[in-house]
């Protein structure tokens, strides 16, 4: 006993002095490690300590991000880069085989190259600083492998928080996984006018919905710890919905409207960057913008995170807004004016930018600043500990079947029903034919942004998966989205010598005048006329907005035929061939197509001269000619007709073409698919047209001649069997407009929270009201809405009150109700909106249930914007309405906030409701 004993006291204390020694191990090692690595310290001390060490070379880095990887050479990035949009190829299988394997063996390729990048960047540059290795994820991340969900605007059309919680869920891990930890997303911009090519990007048109719906979206990721990004800021979209137009409008109105989703963002959802938008912002660019950036942003919304540019924004200065005189300024002006990162598309952009960091026109203690706010979040994000990603998490969320199931979920949800006559959907389970028309059906387009999607679906296949063999599905492709009728004249049907040698293009000769007069500036072969200067010159040496070009040499065409040849292009031109003048628009006036017949022979060489000025930039200029373009739109409509006849119901899939830089004048569907749908209409059978697009869309011309249209959106991968289920009934729609449908584009910009007019919204031949109101959408069920009540009708200062009321299926099925409530302020010092979206619930009721369901009112729903440009709520009445839609209003009546008036204020306010209409 004395022996285990004495043994016992042995290992105690030769376990003591391995404990002691371990701990001034410790201590010695923690003492060596540079403060910037001890993670015991102060993330503001880490960051101080950083920012002494670097050099001015260093800094510039860290506030430099661009798409790529180190295959260019490391040895370009030893004074680091804060981070690179990274894309690693690889594809999955058309038919879904192996969809797991696929999508976790393309997105650990990521992985792996991340990791060997951070490994480069922590263990061989001189101070080991980690990069955020970013990239978009609107709606899945847009890589293969990765989910692909409904588009954004679908995914607001579900109005339902939790099912947005949960795809954003999904979408973070996919990425996350990857090692990817910043989003370019979400786009919380106010599609204020749908005219604009993003509106499927955005939330829709309302500030409540959207700063919703980016809260729920930016949450997950934050918690995650991969930073968001909502963009653009601010207001990316102007006068007629063009894209990056000049904004000028009040700071009201950006308080009011467009600033309100970011900052929800940013205080709720806890979004650490934020991207600057292209346009000017009143005169000065949104990437150098004080106002907007520093007094704003930093400093009245307290914004801590860091301010990244739009992708070459930053030199929008200089050769778009004409606000700074070269790059470098462009470059010293966007800092100085609160911007934190440069962002550009390529490693040799650094020469344009780097300048005034290294000679004082930033000044050291602003760059600091904006060096601090990247270096803050790379320690939070625990980069400097912890640079590499798990590989082993990339096969556990990548090709996740659960995440196809949230994207169906979230497919579903996002359907909205906008017109179902004689009950025509859902389709008779009696059916024994179908007819699905249009080359959407087959597509499976999944809008902007996006990546390929996992094994996605077409409505064409869903239809056939939720048919079986009882149903004869008949397919055909339809007239389309475009039916030209005319293409660009091919390079190899044009040719030109030059010394003795000839190749294929024609020459060009461009004149600094718009005259062809003196000596060319430059000349060259151009293989192909098909331009689009719009943001740039020709040539270097060549003004931007002033010159001509003479293009010469030799055509043929491969048939023989009478054929259309022309000029598809803006201000002056003309076509000669064999020397005869065959088109003449030697003007500056407006974007024209002009053609005229003439006979070619197969084979045959003609000369050709082609003359063109610019006068004002922005040139689009195209030759071109109807030679080998079938004239069969009507043939294909004829096919589809043909189908439509041998079916019970004709199912027609319709879409629209839209996205970045593709803004729309006209909301038509564009071809000949309305003609399509209306001679289909005019067999008689059932038609129901779903629509594909990203926006509204306008019917005038054959909505009365259908009895049923869907909105699918662009619904993801899964969309086709979602479509599916919508049309035979296992699934019961209930998604809403998050944007208000135009009866004619010339009511836009229409939204509903508009304040009051001076005296009529309505034209002389036009109804000012919409043709889909927003918030509108259809059930196969019907809702009653009942028993208003409020758990008080007055309160005051910081309490709050509750409405209740009860909604009951009074359908045969199942389905969805969106309960939405609007708020009005009946009188105020400053004109309010006619009403404003303030809360909404999706519930679920069976067919004969009812429930009951409740909306908090708080004082913070009913402030407003007084004349001193401060947050307040006025004392008086409000007018609380609950409804199915922002017009279908069921349930009104009046509360009053009193703000502890003296009780016979309070008296005279209640009692004075009789005196207005409620």
């Amino acid at each position: 006993m004395r022996y285990l004993i004495n043994e016992n006291n042995w290992y105690m204390k030769r376990s003591f002095v391995f404990v002691c020694m371990l701990l001034v191990c410790q201590t010695v090692f923690s003492q060596s490690l540079l403060p910037y690595k001890n993670a015991k310290l102060p993330v503001e001390d880490r960051v101080k300590d950083l920012i002494a060490r670097m050099n001015p070379e260093e800094k510039f880095w860290q506030l430099f991000m661009i798409p790529g990887d180190l295959k260019d050479g490391k040895e370009k990035y030893k004074n680091g880069i804060f981070g690179f949009q990274v894309s690693a190829q690889g594809s999955t299988d058309a038919a879904g085989q192996l969809l797991s394997y696929k999508a976790a063996a393309n997105a650990k390729e990521t992985a792996k190259l991340i990791n060997s990048m951070q490994k480069y960047f922590v263990e061989e540059t001189r101070l080991g600083i980690p990069i955020i290795a970013f990239d978009e994820a609107l709606h899945g991340l847009v890589r293969d492998g990765a989910t692909a969900f409904p588009a954004a605007i679908g995914l607001s059309s579900t109005w339902d928080l939790p099912l947005m919680n949960r795809v954003a869920t999904a979408i973070a891990r996919e990425t996350k996984s990857r090692g990817i930890r910043q989003i370019l997303s979400p786009v919380v911009n106010i599609a204020s006018d749908v005219r604009w090519g993003r509106v499927e990007e955005t939330y829709g048109e309302d500030p409540f919905l959207s700063s919703e719906m980016g809260v729920a979206f930016v949450s997950p990721f934050e918690k995650m710890g991969v930073v968001t990004t909502p963009k653009h800021f601010l207001a990316n979209s102007g006068d007629g919905g063009r894209d990056s137009y000049p904004i000028d409008i009040d700071e009201r109105l950006l308080e009011e409207v467009y600033l309100a989703p970011f900052e929800a963002c940013f205080k709720r959802g806890g979004s650490r960057s934020v991207m600057t938008s292209y346009n000017s912002l009143n005169g000065s660019p949104s990437t150098a913008n004080n106002w907007l950036l520093n007094e704003k942003l930093k400093k009245q919304m307290n914004f801590s995170g860091f301010i990244i540019s739009d992708a070459s924004a930053v030199g929008g200065a200089n050769v778009l807004h004409y606000t700074a005189s070269d790059y470098p300024d462009a470059s010293a002006k966007a800092i100085n004016n609160g911007l934190d990162v440069i962002f550009q598309t390529a490693y040799e952009h650094h020469k344009l930018f780097m300048p005034p960091f290294l000679d004082g026109r930033i000044n050291s203690k602003t760059i600091d600043e904006a060096l601090a706010r990247v270096l803050r979040i790379k320690f939070e994000l625990g980069l400097f500990e912890n640079p590499y990603t798990n590989e082993a998490e990339v096969s556990k969320w990548n090709g996740n079947p659960a995440h196809k199931v949230i994207a169906k979920e979230a497919a579903l949800k996002s359907m909205v029903l906008l017109k179902n006559e004689n009950n025509t959907l859902p389709l008779q389970k009696t059916i024994k034919s179908v007819a699905v028309i249009g080359s959407d059906a087959v597509e499976a387009r999944l809008g902007g942004y996006s990546g390929p999607g996992n094994g996605k679906v077409s409505i064409l296949n869903g239809i056939k998966n939720k048919a079986g063999k009882s149903v004869n599905v008949l397919y055909a492709e339809g007239c389309g989205r475009n039916s030209p009728e005319w293409v660009s004249v091919p390079s190899a049907n044009l040719c030109t010598t030059v010394n003795g040698k000839t190749q294929n293009g024609l020459l060009g000769e461009y004149f600094n005048n718009i005259q062809l007069s003196g000596k060319p500036v430059v000349t060259r072969v151009d293989n192909e006329m098909h331009f689009g200067w719009t943001l740039y010159s020709p040539h270097p040496d060549i003004n931007y907005d002033f010159y001509s070009v003479k293009w010469t040499g030799k055509i043929k065409s491969p048939a023989d035929g009478i054929f259309k040849i022309g000029i598809d292009g803006n201000d002056g031109y003309r076509l000669y061939l064999d020397g005869k003048l065959i088109i003449d628009n030697w003007k500056s006036q407006t974007f024209t197509t002009k053609l005229a017949n003439y006979h070619f022979e197969k084979d045959k060489e003609y000369d050709i001269r082609v003359e063109f000025f610019e006068s004002q930039g922005y040139a689009r200029f195209k030759l071109v000619w109807n030679v080998g373009v079938p004239d069969n739109w009507q043939t294909k409509i004829n096919e589809a007709v043909a189908a439509a006849k041998k079916a019970d119901v004709a199912v027609v899939v319709a879409g629209v073409e839209e996205g970045e830089s593709q803004d729309r004048a006209y909301l038509n569907l564009p071809g000949h698919q309305e003609e399509m749908i209306n001679q289909i209409a005019a067999t008689g059978k059932p038609v129901v047209v779903v629509l594909i697009g990203g926006s509204a869309i306008i019917m005038s011309n054959w909505i009365q001649n259908v009895p049923s249209i869907l909105d699918a959106w662009y619904p993801g991968e899964e969309g086709g069997d979602a479509v599916a289920d919508v049309l035979f009934g296992d699934y019961n729609p209930a998604g809403r407009l998050p944007i208000t449908f135009p009866v004619f584009e010339g009511q836009l910009p229409l939204v509903y929270n508009h304040k009051p007019t001076g005296r009529t919204d309505d034209y002389v031949n036009l109804n000012g009201q919409p043709l889909f109101p927003f918030g509108f959408g259809l059930s196969y069920s019907n809702f009653e809405y009942s028993n208003l009540r409020f758990e008080k009708k007055s309160f005051a200062k910081t309490d709050s009150t509750t409405v209740y009321c009860a909604i009951k299926n009074t359908g045969s099925r199942d389905g969805e109700e969106v309960a939405q409530l609007y708020i009005r302020d009946l009188l105020s010092s400053v004109a309010q909106p006619v009403k404003a979206l303030k809360g909404f619930q999706r519930l679920f009721l069976k067919a004969g249930e009812a429930k009951e369901i409740a909306f908090r009112i708080t004082p913070d729903m009913l402030k407003m914007l007084n004349n001193n440009m401060q947050w307040v709520v006025e004392p008086g009445e409000f007018r609380i309405m609950i409804g199915a839609s922002s017009k279908d209003i069921r349930l009104r009546d009046v509360i009053a906030w009193l703000n502890n008036c003296p009780s016979i204020v309070r008296t005279n306010i209640i009692n004075s409701s009789s005196k207005r209409i409620r």
